[in-house]
């Protein structure tokens, strides 16, 4: 019996072990909570873009995801082809590259890192416009921070399950042991503090002020980690202040990278993941061979893989 072919697409290749890091930019980052793989991932793309899909799904968060890496792992194609390729899987709602203001080593210095969020399930514009703004596509606290300590737990009660990536405070605590080693605190510690330490970043204090302000100036003995730290988050609560005029605000932390040529924006800015003059086709130029229906591909994409 002749063998049956379910997918005329080509098969992508494993993830080389070790794969190619990302250093300063361009790293993979899954979307949290997304259904498992299944055979029917990308079938409404094209050959080739269900190829590269198909790789970069199997690539753990921080890969490198940037056209030259690729290129080099998925010989098929050359750096051009996947350059279409990534436009096209943004355009179908599968990917944006963002670049986010991140602290260096815990110093207060700061840098800009583009990281390339992926997610296997195509969404529309108007959901990564929010998930990238922190709105409602983002799951929701199962509690309110409050300002008043909590109940005492039990010695050693167990931490529990973890099933999203941990949050920016979580994070902030769970390194305070790096830091300073009489403030280690256990999973069980930093879950139970995690909602005081989230009320200080929703008032506008970064990662390195909070952990500043955590660890300056303690005893030479601390004989209780857990209570220490959250007496000095109840006790050292910065102010709730009110939204400053759209003048004054801060520069934003995360901006949406156009795929195409890297200009920056904010994600209502760059809807499909494109800025203005990428959007624009450009009547004087002559395509290169093979590549004149691109156009034509990426607007069949768009209708095809928007989230109902």
């Amino acid at each position: 019996m002749a063998a049956q072919h379910f997918s005329p697409a080509l098969r992508a290749p494993e993830v080389p072990a070790p794969h190619r890091a990302a250093r300063t930019g361009y790293g993979k980052q899954s979307i949290p909570a997304q259904s498992p793989p299944r055979p029917s991932d990308f079938a409404a793309l094209p050959e080739r873009e269900r190829y590269v899909a198909g790789y970069v799904d199997r690539l753990p968060d921080g890969a490198a995801m940037d056209i030259k890496s690729l290129a080099k792992d998925l010989p098929l194609y050359g750096q051009m082809a996947i350059g279409t390729a990534l436009r096209a899987l943004a355009v179908a709602g599968h990917l944006r590259r963002v670049r986010r203001r991140v602290d260096v080593e815990g110093d207060g210095r700061c840098r800009w890192v583009t990281y390339t969020y992926w997610s296997r399930t195509a969404h529309d514009n108007e959901w990564w416009t929010a998930r990238l703004a922190g709105g409602p596509a983002d799951p929701a606290p199962s509690a309110e921070p409050r300002d008043v300590p909590p109940e005492r737990p039990a010695p050693n009660p167990p931490a529990p399950p973890r099933q999203d990536a941990p949050s920016p405070a979580y994070l902030a605590l769970a390194g305070l042991g790096r830091r300073e080693p009489r403030l280690a605190l256990s999973a069980a510690d930093c879950a139970t503090l995690e909602p005081l330490a989230a009320a200080w970043l929703a008032r506008g204090v970064d990662m390195a002020r909070l952990v500043s302000a955590l660890t300056a100036g303690l005893p030479e003995d601390v004989a209780f980690p857990l209570g220490l730290v959250r007496r000095r988050l109840v006790d050292k609560m910065p102010p709730r202040l009110p939204d400053a005029p759209p003048g004054d605000r801060p520069a934003p932390d995360l901006r949406v990278e156009c795929v195409e040529c890297g200009r920056p924006g904010p994600p209502e800015a760059l809807p499909d993941g494109l800025c203005g003059p990428c959007r624009t086709p450009h009547p004087q130029a002559t395509p290169p061979d093979g590549v004149a229906d691109v156009a034509a591909r990426v607007a069949g994409l768009r209708d095809l893989m928007r989230t109902p």
